[in-house]
C-alpha cells in the first residue's frame, strides 16, 4: 500500500479530526484575507469619497467662477493704475486725478510679462467747465486697448472711440438736446457725435468722451495720461496685493487702487469657498488616513492573535492524532515501511490540511471582509463589490492569493512536525509492547 492511498485512508478513518485541522488553518488565511479586503476596501471608499467632494468642489467653483466673471465683465475695468503723487482722496471724491504719468508707462506692462491683469487702457481726465455749453464736465480722453502680447487676444471690454467723435454721457445729452451723427464744438474743436450712452447713475452721465491723442493736445498734455485701467485676471481675483506687486515692482513710480466692490466681495467670497474646500479636502485625507492606521494596527494585533491560536491548536491536533495512533506506527514499522515513509504520511496529510484550509480561507476572507468592510464603513448597509476589490490589482490579490496556497501546507507542516517526528522516532518493539501486543 502506498503513502498516498494510506493518506486517504487516514482522512477517511479520522474525519473530525481532519476537518477540524482544516477549519482552524481556514481561520487563519481567512483573517489574514478579511483583514486585507477591508484595507483594500478603505482604500477604495477613500478614493470614491475624496473623488465626489473634489468634483463637487469643482462644480462650485465653476459656478463661482462664472459668477466671478461675469461681475468683473459686468464691472468693467476694475484696477486704476495711478502716478505714486496722486492725493487718493482727491480721486476717490472727483474720480479723476490731478497728476500724470508718461503714457509709455502702458506700452511697458503691454510689453512685459505680468499676469495678474489685462485689458490695458490709458486714459486722460480732467474735470472742467465746456465752455460753449458753461457745463461742468468730466473729460476723458481715451484710446484702443493696448494688448498684452505675452497673451492671448481678448474682445475689448469697450470700443475705441475714434478721432473727431466724442461720446457724450445720458445726462449731458438729454439735457442739451444732442443725438447721434450731430456736430458739437468742445474747445473751439468740432466733433462727431458718435454715441449717447444710457443712464448709468454715476459721474460718466457728465462725462465726454474723446480720442486720446486729441484730449493731450487740447489739455497741453502731450505723451501724458492720468491713468491705466486694466481688468483683474482670474489669478489675482480678490487679491490686491498680488496685483500691486507685479505692477508696482514693474512700474514703482505708480500706485494701484480696486474699485468695484460687488465684484471683489463675490472674487473674495469665490477665493474662502476654494480654501476651505482645499482644507476640507485635507481635513477628510486626514481623517481617512488616520482610520485607516488605526484598522491597520487593529488587523496585524487579530491576525497575530488568530493565527498563533491555529497554529497552536493544528499542532495539538496533529500531536493528539499521533499519540492516539503509536500502535498504528508500531504496526507499519514492524511491516517494513521506513521513519521517512511514515513522517511523510503525517506531513502530506498536513499538506493537504493546508491547501484545503486555504482555498477555503481565501473564500471565507473575502465574504467575511466584505462583510465586515459594510459594518464598519456603512453601519451594516454598505458593502463593496468584487469588481471594485480587484479593480486596479488583480496581479496583487492573486500573488496573494497563490502565496497562500503555497504557505499554508507549509504552515500546516511546521504546525505538525514535533508530534510527526517525535512519534517516528519510537522503537517500533517498544511501541508494540507499551501498547501490549
Amino acid at each position: 500500500m502506498n503513502i498516498r492511498r494510506l493518506v486517504f485512508k487516514e482522512i477517511a478513518y479520522r474525519k473530525v479530526n481532519f476537518a477540524l485541522s482544516v477549519v482552524c488553518v481556514a481561520v487563519a488565511v481567512a483573517s489574514v484575507v478579511g483583514a486585507m479586503v477591508v484595507l483594500k476596501g478603505h482604500d477604495v471608499r477613500t478614493g470614491e469619497i475624496l473623488a465626489a467632494k473634489g468634483a463637487e468642489t469643482e462644480k462650485q467653483m465653476k459656478a463661482l467662477d462664472g459668477d466671478v466673471a461675469r461681475s468683473m465683465l459686468k464691472l468693467g475695468f476694475n484696477v486704476v493704475v495711478l502716478p505714486k503723487d496722486q492725493n487718493l482722496g482727491d480721486w476717490y471724491a472727483d474720480d479723476f486725478g490731478a497728476k500724470y504719468m508718461p503714457e509709455e508707462y502702458v506700452e511697458r506692462l503691454a510689453n512685459s510679462k505680468i499676469m495678474t491683469v489685462r485689458h490695458l487702457l490709458p486714459s486722460l481726465q480732467q474735470k472742467l467747465v465746456w465752455p460753449e455749453t458753461k457745463r461742468t464736465i468730466i473729460l476723458i480722453g481715451t484710446r484702443g486697448e493696448v494688448p498684452n502680447i505675452h497673451k492671448s487676444a481678448k474682445k475689448p471690454l469697450i470700443e475705441p472711440v475714434a478721432w473727431g467723435t466724442i461720446v457724450v454721457g445720458y445726462e449731458l445729452h438729454q439735457s442739451l438736446e444732442l443725438k447721434a451723427d450731430e456736430t458739437v464744438t468742445l474747445l473751439g474743436r468740432e466733433f462727431t457725435i458718435a454715441k449717447c450712452h444710457g443712464e448709468r447713475g454715476n459721474k460718466d452721465d457728465i462725462t465726454l468722451w474723446i480720442h486720446l491723442g486729441q484730449a493731450q493736445e487740447m489739455l497741453d498734455k502731450e505723451g501724458k495720461i492720468s491713468a491705466i485701467l486694466a481688468l483683474e485676471c482670474a489669478c489675482a481675483w480678490a487679491d490686491i496685493a498680488k496685483v500691486r506687486q507685479e505692477i508696482c515692482g514693474l512700474l514703482p513710480e505708480t500706485q494701484v487702487v480696486e474699485k468695484g466692490s460687488q465684484a471683489i466681495a463675490r472674487a473674495e467670497t469665490r477665493k474662502r469657498v476654494a480654501e476651505e474646500a482645499t482644507a476640507a479636502m485635507e481635513r477628510e485625507k486626514q481623517f481617512r488616513g488616520n482610520l485607516k492606521r488605526g484598522r491597520e494596527n487593529f488587523a496585524s494585533v487579530l491576525v497575530c492573535v488568530v493565527i498563533a491560536a491555529c497554529a497552536f491548536i493544528v499542532g495539538a491536533l496533529a500531536y493528539g492524532n499521533v499519540r492516539s495512533r503509536r500502535w498504528e506506527v508500531g504496526v507499519l514499522r514492524s511491516m517494513g515501511y521506513r521513519s521517512k515513509q511514515i513522517l511523510g504520511l503525517f506531513l502530506s496529510k498536513a499538506a493537504l490540511t493546508g491547501v484545503l484550509g486555504g482555498l477555503g480561507g481565501i473564500v471565507i476572507g473575502i465574504a467575511s471582509g466584505v462583510a465586515g468592510f459594510g459594518y464598519l464603513e456603512g453601519n451594516g448597509g454598505e458593502t463593496i463589490g468584487v469588481s471594485e476589490l480587484f479593480a486596479g490589482s488583480y496581479e496583487s490579490w492573486m500573488i496573494l492569493f497563490v502565496s497562500i496556497i503555497v504557505i499554508t501546507p507549509v504552515f500546516s507542516a511546521v504546525a505538525s512536525w514535533i508530534p510527526s517526528v517525535a512519534a517516528v522516532r519510537q522503537d517500533p518493539a517498544d511501541i508494540l509492547c507499551t501498547e501490549g501486543v
